[in-house]
């Protein structure tokens, strides 16, 4: 079996940004819920989906916010987005998929633990991670755990990660505490660009490993002492950064591979959803019914 995991926070900003809004009858913005639910229609159709599961960000603060005060909020976050949240884990359990609303935790984290728990599952042939994060980066393993840009229809395995970023997955983490993600909060190390990181990561693959003076690197790097000492100025928050792109593999998931397969929608549910959002055009539109 193939097991589908889909970032459903990314799916609800990419319908947001991508989509006209519309309102519901209560005058309500379901604009990038009702492209949720069109793009998890889209994907249920696909042959090869059987074994289904959708992570949120149920709020967009975690215990992350706790480690390091300048990771993400939902500071500036549109509010018509905001509303939508709550709205969108309703559509995808009305669809019939497993859903996992994150609190504490981020999708991310909800996403890299059920790859954990099923990595090494006899019965699975492919876990494939249906989001764009880099964060996710950090799990693929060979072609047996892939990423999946559904919009641009890439498939990343583990030397398409490498050749992406050029550092293996295991190195992700440690990436991108040098480097900083900005949709993350996550200052990065000054100096360290990208090119600088993967050339000095793909020699020591981790933080701890690389040597404090850029006289004993056996790489070469522009800039190197000036890196070097910015490394050794700015440690721990390098391990700072690194903790908070690390990826969380202890969220309970509760169901088996087998609670994963998708029967179809919840047909009393799916409709009166649908009615209760004015999604006239969708209601007829699973193909299965629970």
């Amino acid at each position: 079996m193939k097991i589908h995991l889909v970032d459903g926070t990314y799916e609800l900003f990419r319908a947001y940004y991508g989509v006209p809004g519309v309102l519901s009858p209560d005058g309500i913005e379901v604009g990038a819920v009702r492209g949720l639910v069109q793009t998890l229609l889209s994907l249920l159709r696909q042959d090869d989906v059987t074994h289904v599961g959708c992570a949120f960000d149920s709020v967009v603060e975690s215990f992350r916010n706790k480690m390091f005060p300048g990771y993400k909020t939902s500071d500036g976050m549109p509010e018509d987005i905001k509303s939508q949240f709550l709205l969108a884990e309703r559509a995808a359990k009305a669809l019939g998929v497993v859903v996992w609303p994150m609190v504490d935790f981020e999708a991310d984290d909800a996403i890299a633990s059920a790859v954990n728990l099923w990595k090494n599952d006899s019965d699975v042939d492919q876990i494939i991670i249906c989001s764009p994060d880099k964060d996710l980066a950090q799990m693929v393993i060979g072609t047996r755990v892939v990423l999946l840009d559904r919009r641009r229809r890439i498939m990343i395995d583990e030397e398409g990660v490498k050749e992406k970023f050029g550092v293996c997955p295991g190195s992700i983490a440690d990436y991108l505490a040098l480097v900083g993600d900005t949709a993350d909060g996550i200052p990065g190390i000054p100096k360290w660009g990208a090119k600088t990181a993967s050339v000095v990561l793909s020699r020591y693959k981790h933080i701890e490993a690389i040597p404090e003076s850029h006289l004993f690197w056996d790489v070469e790097v522009r800039g190197a002492k000036t890196v070097a000492e910015n490394l050794m100025t700015f440690k721990n928050d390098a391990f700072l950064y690194r903790d908070l792109a690390t990826l969380r593999l202890d969220v309970p998931i509760a169901e088996s591979t087998g609670d994963m397969r998708w029967v179809g929608a919840k047909r009393s549910e799916y409709e009166e959803f649908c009615n209760e959002m004015g999604f006239d055009r969708l209601v007829s539109s699973p193909h299965q019914w629970l």
